[in-house]
């Protein structure tokens, strides 16, 4: 989430106004899931003392397994309700109100400008963490039209926005984009939607080559532009983030586990006696 998010930043295309780490529903059926009340618990202690992500129960509290695109169906029309605005799909953008602002109402132009440059995008980011399904919401300021400002919109005290644009992106691992190409695994019509109308950022694992995956599937290749591959950082590379890994290191009783994760989620893990052997 945050490597993304600055890659995001570095675009210019975006600003990234918050996070959603939605753990996946207990029947999702992945071998050595926990339950989905330790799952959460431990989200929120990672996120405890981010100002800008969140943990959604969301998933876990439905009746049975949801795909990822009915979650990303979710996070859409909820963003709908709570801000009034027009979520567009990546190709279809909209003329959408102020965030705040009815809408069925015209706001009223606080200033004009008329020689608006490109402005970044603002966008909100949810991703896979462990066993997490992330998500990006973004904003867009499209260009040459009234500027308004909404005194009433929780996104900084420095923000100015044009008519606002929002969308929600899917942020993941390569490996999960990697899946898309397998036949049968994915519904087409899902893939159609979580690529076409929303958009993914990937994150590549193990110097995965993005581009060979995407030219795998056809439906990656068709939206090629809608995939935002996140580069790798040398010094901190993101393949040692992964919750295999984690719970490996914990039944192993591989001191290491430090590296991967934060103490408060540790001690909760050790105080629940989670992914560890009985003879550990």
């Amino acid at each position: 989430l945050e490597r993304a998010r600055d890659y995001l930043h570095k675009t210019g295309r975006f600003i990234v106004i918050g996070g959603i780490v939605s753990p996946v529903h207990d029947s999702y059926g992945k071998q050595g899931l926990v339950s989905s009340r330790h799952r959460l618990i431990m989200c929120q202690l990672a996120v405890q003392n981010s100002d800008w992500i969140r943990v959604d129960p969301w998933e876990c509290y439905q009746d049975t397994w949801q795909t990822t695109c009915s979650v990303l169906e979710h996070h859409r029309d909820l963003m709908k309700r709570v801000t009034g605005c027009i979520l567009s799909n990546v190709n279809t953008p909209s003329v959408t109100p102020v965030i705040g602002q009815p809408q069925h109402e015209t706001p009223q132009p606080i200033y004009q400008n008329n020689n608006v440059p490109t402005k970044p995008t603002a966008a909100k980011i949810l991703g896979k963490v462990g066993e997490s399904l992330s998500r990006i919401c973004c904003v867009r300021p499209p260009v040459e039209r009234f500027t308004f400002v909404d005194e009433n919109a929780n996104l900084g005290t420095v923000m100015r926005y044009e008519e606002i644009e929002l969308r929600i992106l899917l942020l993941c691992g390569s490996d999960l984009l990697e899946s898309f190409c397998i036949p049968g695994l994915w519904n087409e019509a899902d893939m159609e939607v979580i690529v076409g109308d929303f958009g993914i950022v990937v994150v590549p694992r193990d110097a995965a080559d993005t581009d060979r995956i995407m030219n795998h599937s056809s439906i990656l290749r068709k939206y090629k532009n809608n995939i935002m591959v996140v580069k790798d950082d040398i010094n901190h590379p993101m393949s040692v983030v992964s919750s295999t890994k984690s719970r490996l290191a914990l039944q192993h009783g591989d001191g290491h586990v430090v590296d991967y994760l934060s103490q408060p989620v540790i001690d909760y893990i050790l105080k629940s006696q989670l992914y560890i052997n009985a003879s550990g």
